[in-house]
């Protein structure tokens, strides 16, 4: 960084960390959430936002959930945040009181994903602080490797809202608060690249009030 230049920022957002924070706060519009705009919201006035990276993946057996997932992914493509998706793995569990078996689901590779691209671009220096949007404590180890690899950058940790007591042992700067989330919509419509209108499903718009 030389003379008056900005401090590049990218950010990396862990999705469903991120998503089950907001549906703690029983307010589906809030999950329309622009992590763009978020993102440019909690820059400092010295720093530009180069690129917000999106962790998720597709509840592939939940139809409904999962077009609304879609078109979100759809949205933030629209607003220049890149998506880099995981996948969920079946998981079977005993019922500890009748001993049955039944099936869940577990998400992979987000966290896996987050360092790896954590510690890459950190070795391409492609940013002078990273901010990673999270309370999961697995987190941990991949922000301590990117900070061991460079004295000069920053690696901040910001807490989805609700969820600092969640994340003592990741050190966070702040926890989102709720004003900023509902500051940063999305568009209720979009056009892609390939002409396909995405439009904001009907569960994440702002109640009206009587």
């Amino acid at each position: 960084m030389q003379g008056n230049a900005k401090r590049r920022v990218i950010v990396y957002v862990d999705g469903f960390n991120l998503y089950h924070a907001l549906d703690d706060l029983h307010d589906d519009s809030l999950k329309w959430l622009c992590l763009r705009r978020l993102s440019e919201s909690i820059l400092r006035g010295d720093e530009e936002l180069r690129t917000v990276k999106y962790f998720s993946a597709f509840a592939t057996w939940i139809p409904d959930a999962m077009l609304r997932h879609r078109a979100y992914v759809e949205a933030l493509k629209c607003e220049g945040v890149k998506f880099i998706e995981g996948n969920f793995k079946k998981k079977y569990l005993k019922c500890k009181v009748c001993g049955a078996q039944y099936q869940t689901h577990e998400e992979k590779e987000t966290d896996v994903n987050i360092a790896i691209h954590l510690v890459q671009d950190t070795f391409l220096d492609l940013f002078d602080r990273a901010i990673v949007i999270s309370a999961d404590t697995d987190m941990a180890s991949a922000v301590r490797m990117a900070k061991g690899l460079s004295g000069t950058k920053k690696i901040d940790v910001v807490c989805p809202p609700g969820r600092f007591a969640r994340a003592r042992s990741l050190d966070p700067l702040f926890e989102l608060p709720r004003g900023k989330v509902r500051s940063a919509r999305l568009n209720d419509r979009y056009v892609t690249g390939d002409g396909t209108i995405v439009t904001m499903p009907a569960k994440y718009r702002i109640p009206t009030r009587p």
